[in-house]
């Protein structure tokens, strides 16, 4: 193209590149596309064109009724690799950045981000303990990691997998293949939610050898609320008072695993022991609702027909 490349660099100091390019009315002919197909293979992750951040594959689009964007958590050193996820990404995900592990790990603690994608060598914490600590706090352990690494060996891949990691992608990856590895955890995440959201598991322990933290930190929400279950006074602000977290934590955390506000759940939690008692007690409808803490019995029916498809009186019958 006839321009011009030239270098300056001070030992210490830095390192300035100058790339000169014509331009003129009397343009040469445009290199043949086959040719410039072969040169922009060579590194299309390094920065992307504004073709290539639109996202057009609808599987990478996560489903969210609210139209509320999913919040992504970046956590990489290099700008270059950061300014190409945020390029590919930013109109599906509300991103936040992180240039360290540490400092990452001090925002998932505080956002309870919906995704994490981190690098995993970084100052100050590597990928791996990132992981390792993200994955053994309650408060994150539910989050999808995926780690990326220029490491290619299987040993590598073992290594993150073992430490927590939900995917493992080693640069320079293809777009396409960050696309299905978000999709893939996204329905594994809807996957979770319906799990979650099962009625066994608002009326008992989850029938695990050994329980995750997801399924302890629910199984205390649970009590706390059965506890006070009378009270119509419950409120999601005394249930992060109880459990000793913000109610940022609380709400992200909870709706992620069952889809859910903290207010939601209460409710469900007094609608299920109500269908209980339905069941196998003599109480009338109205006795009912407030012995599961509702002040107004129509109130009381609509919300068991919302949650249950039927009014109450139906489980009787």
């Amino acid at each position: 193209m006839d321009g011009h490349i030239a270098v300056e660099s001070e030992v210490g100091t830095g390192t300035v590149f100058t790339l000169l390019l014509p331009v003129r009315l009397d343009a040469k002919t445009p290199m043949p596309q086959e040719e410039f197909q072969t040169t922009r293979t060579l590194a299309p992750e390094l920065v992307p064109d504004l073709e290539e951040v639109q996202i057009t594959d609808s599987s990478a689009s996560p489903s969210n009724p609210m139209d509320e964007k999913p919040t992504l958590l970046i956590i990489e050193d290099n700008t270059d690799v950061v300014t190409y996820i945020v390029g590919l990404l930013k109109k599906e995900y509300e991103i936040h950045t992180a240039p360290n592990g540490q400092i990452g790990i001090d925002m998932a603690l505080e956002m309870i981000p919906d995704i994490i994608i981190s690098d995993v060598m970084m100052p100050e914490k590597d990928g791996y303990e990132v992981c390792e600590v993200l994955k053994n706090d309650e408060r994150t352990s539910h989050i999808p990691i995926i780690l990326l690494t220029a490491k290619a060996t299987v040993e590598d891949r073992i290594e993150g997998l073992r430490g927590g990691a939900d995917a493992y992608l080693v640069k320079p990856f293809h777009k396409e293949e960050l696309f299905v590895r978000l999709a893939k955890l996204i329905a594994l995440r809807q996957s979770l939610q319906a799990s979650y959201s099962s009625s066994d598991v608002f009326s008992k322990p989850a029938v695990k050898k050994e329980p995750t933290l997801d399924d302890l930190f629910l199984q205390k929400l649970i009590k706390v609320v059965e506890e006070k279950l009378d009270d119509p006074d419950l409120s999601p602000t005394y249930l992060c008072q109880v459990v000793k977290r913000s109610s940022t934590q609380v709400n992200r955390k909870l709706k992620a695993l069952t889809g859910k506000t903290p207010s939601q759940f209460i409710r469900s939690i007094r609608l299920r022991k109500a269908f209980e008692l339905l069941k196998t007690t003599d109480l009338n409808i109205s006795e009912i609702a407030y012995e599961v803490g509702f002040n107004d019995p129509n109130y009381f029916t609509r919300s068991f027909s919302e949650e249950f498809g039927h009014p109450p009186n139906k489980v009787r019958k």
